[in-house]
């Protein structure tokens, strides 16, 4: 068996689970949102008590790599909607800057223009900048899966050198960084 596959997943108070065996939807609500998620035909979803139970038909390939696949989805929705999740990206480089108008964000890393990336409504951007410290970029949301990518699209726009490490990383994020040319070499 999966081990991840087999734990049952606990539902939180406040917390309502509803799954749609003709559509094979699942559907989590919580004290900070609902969310979707389609299941494999193959897969059985069922509640007990204040548990949840993904479980399949056979020891097939395919059928292992989605039980666990479906566990850690229905997983993060049931965190999504208790707590939230939080990305924070700093920018790294002279003259790097970051605004927010709504859920527009203004980013000016070097290039001849500024950029402008529509956020979408899900996911609330905040910008910051803290005198003496690299400006930062706060996103949350409930659906972890839009949040890390458009946290990877923001890091797309500038990704950090080896050589100064300029360029738009994770709070925390370590950067091998490079030795430079060597001077004088013979």
């Amino acid at each position: 068996m999966s081990r991840i596959g087999k734990k049952p997943i606990t539902l939180p108070a406040g917390v309502t689970f509803n799954y749609a065996a003709d559509q094979r939807t699942v559907t989590i609500k919580g004290p900070k949102g609902e969310l979707k998620q389609q299941i494999d035909p193959d897969i059985t979803v069922r509640q007990e008590g204040n548990q949840i139970f993904v479980e399949r038909p056979t020891d097939q390939k395919r059928h292992r790599a989605l039980h666990g696949l479906y566990r850690a989805l229905i997983a993060n929705m049931v965190e999504g909607v208790t707590k939230g999740y939080k990305h924070q990206l700093e920018l790294v480089g002279v003259g790097f800057k970051a605004n927010t108008q709504g859920n527009v964000l203004e980013l000016s890393l070097g290039y001849s223009h500024n950029i402008f990336m529509a956020i979408p409504q899900e996911i609330k951007v905040q910008a910051a900048q803290e005198k003496g410290g690299n400006p930062t970029i706060t996103l949350e949301g409930i659906d972890k899966q839009l949040l890390g990518q458009v946290a990877a699209k923001i890091k797309s726009l500038r990704k950090v050198e080896p050589y100064k490490g300029k360029g738009i990383r994770f709070v925390g994020e370590y950067v091998r960084r490079k030795a430079g040319k060597a001077a004088g070499a013979k």
